[in-house]
């Protein structure tokens, strides 16, 4: 399992008083499998800039999809470009990946993130792991955690504890910076949308 699998299977598991935007988790997911790859040596930072370091082979086949997205030639890639560029439709990727793998079952009482189809967490041991990570405050999936609204905390404090690798707190921040980004977007699209309905409305 994957940081990012982890990232969704708790945010699935969540209480239905802290839902998770799809666009968020999405954004959220990306820096994940960011984070994962910097891991694996595939990926370096330099600045804010994703250097691709090398092709290892990758135990997950969605991991593997996201190395292959790399941009592999200069200028390479920044950071927020890749969130928002890999970060399109993947958590609906996650579900659908989880669902193959068996992690995710067809529920009445389960979550309905995408769409009118609803699926719970299955009781397995990738569930049992995430849920562990979460527990034990695990910093790098708790500031992910929190970047989605997931904690109570806000994802700088998250950030600060455990975590000692600068490519790791840059991919943490800008994936912060991106979903207040996103909501800032949405609170300007509600607001537009209400004043075109008070001008048809009239006085």
């Amino acid at each position: 399992m994957t940081t990012a699998k982890d990232l969704f299977i708790i945010a699935m598991d969540a209480p239905p008083d802290r839902p998770v935007g799809q666009g968020d988790l999405s954004l959220a997911l990306a820096g994940a499998e960011l984070i994962d790859l910097i891991g694996a040596r595939a990926v370096t930072l330099d600045g804010d800039s994703i250097v691709p370091a090398g092709e290892p082979a990758l135990d997950d086949s969605l991991l593997g999809d996201a190395s292959a997205a790399l941009t592999r030639q200069v200028p390479y890639e920044r950071v927020e470009d890749w969130l928002w560029r890999r970060g399109r439709d993947l958590s609906a990727a996650y579900q659908a990946g989880l669902e193959a793998d068996g992690e995710l079952t067809q529920g009445r009482g389960g979550r309905s993130l995408f769409g009118a189809e609803r699926v719970e967490v299955a009781d397995s041991a990738a569930r049992r792991r995430a849920l562990s990570r979460r527990e034990a405050d695990e910093p790098v999936l708790a500031a992910l955690a929190a970047s989605v609204g997931l904690e109570s905390g806000s994802a700088e404090e998250e950030q600060e504890p455990g975590l000692d690798d600068e490519a790791v707190i840059t991919v943490l921040a800008i994936v912060n910076d991106a979903v207040m980004e996103l909501e800032a977007v949405r609170q300007r699209r509600s607001i537009e949308k209400a004043a075109f309905a008070n001008v048809w409305r009239g006085p």
